[in-house]
């Protein structure tokens, strides 16, 4: 992808998991990154550090995205560092499981802030420099867009709000020369994941996890990594408006089990959703 050389990137949620393997991506294809991160400067800091190690440009900038004016002044203090923008990449997301009949209203807004406003209106703040560079958004989504899962019904909503985000806005900027796809990933195990786990070993963790996909194997922050490069290329310039499901097959098969039958035992959200 030698024509990412140069290219201006921001990634959001870049300090760890999934956004932490695509930042790192672009930078290694020559591509110059801002690190978004929302509350914890360790992970943004040391992916700045390891990108600049390799003789990159990149930076790390705060903010929280459940407020709008945050993001918006993190989306200008971005591009002054970067001198313009090529590629904006969705990816910061936060997740929550919670019974349906348990959601409170205060859970609800803030991940629809997070999830669904916040790439919203950040897409909408950059907008007037992905269209003088003819650029291309990448919004995150998940596979929980397309299946169903315990617990899961205001994250589930959020993911299915970005697909639908996703092919509307590529129809309304296609025009203005701004691309605009999707990228919905599969069980890619993260840090976030084993923290909702407490005294589950990580790796035997990953190892289960693989073992219910079919590929035979879970996912990594670097495959998803690998595709969010390809669609921000000119090789993948045809495809416009789509989500393109990343997952090991995991939304092919038909499970017909009874897990659907039984309490989530992780607990996401913590530290990130009141009341969790």
């Amino acid at each position: 992808m030698a024509e990412m050389k140069d290219k201006r990137v921001l990634v959001t949620g870049a300090g760890t998991g999934i956004g932490r393997g695509i930042a790192l991506a672009f930078a290694a294809e020559g591509a110059a990154v801002a690190v978004h991160y929302s509350h914890s400067a360790t992970g943004a800091n040391a992916v700045v550090a390891e990108i600049l190690a390799a003789g990159g440009k990149a930076a790390a900038f705060k903010a929280d995205f459940n407020e709008l004016q945050p993001a918006r002044e993190m989306a200008r203090e971005a591009v002054s560092f970067l001198g313009g923008l090529d590629v904006l990449v969705n990816n910061a997301g936060i997740t929550m499981n919670m019974p349906f009949e348990k959601v409170t209203a205060e859970q609800f807004d803030v991940l629809y802030n997070v999830n669904v406003r916040a790439p919203f209106f950040l897409t909408q703040a950059i907008l007037p420099e992905l269209e003088k560079s003819r650029g291309v958004v990448i919004n995150l989504s998940s596979v929980h867009a397309y299946e169903g899962y315990t617990e899961h019904s205001v994250y589930a909503g959020t993911r299915g709000a970005i697909v639908s985000f996703t092919r509307q806005l590529a129809i309304e900027l296609a025009p203005r020369g701004v691309r605009i796809v999707g990228l919905a990933p599969g069980a890619v195990p993260v840090e976030n994941h084993f923290k909702a786990m407490p005294g589950v070993d990580p790796q035997q963790m990953i190892k289960d996890v693989g073992n219910g996909i079919p590929c035979g194997f879970a996912g990594t922050p670097a495959d998803i990594a690998n595709v969010a490069v390809f669609l921000a290329s000119d090789a993948s310039r045809y495809i416009v408006g789509q989500t393109l499901i990343v997952d090991g097959g995991t939304t092919s098969w038909m499970p017909f089990g009874d897990g659907f039958k039984k309490p989530v035992e992780a607990s996401f959200g913590k530290g990130y959703v009141p009341g969790v």
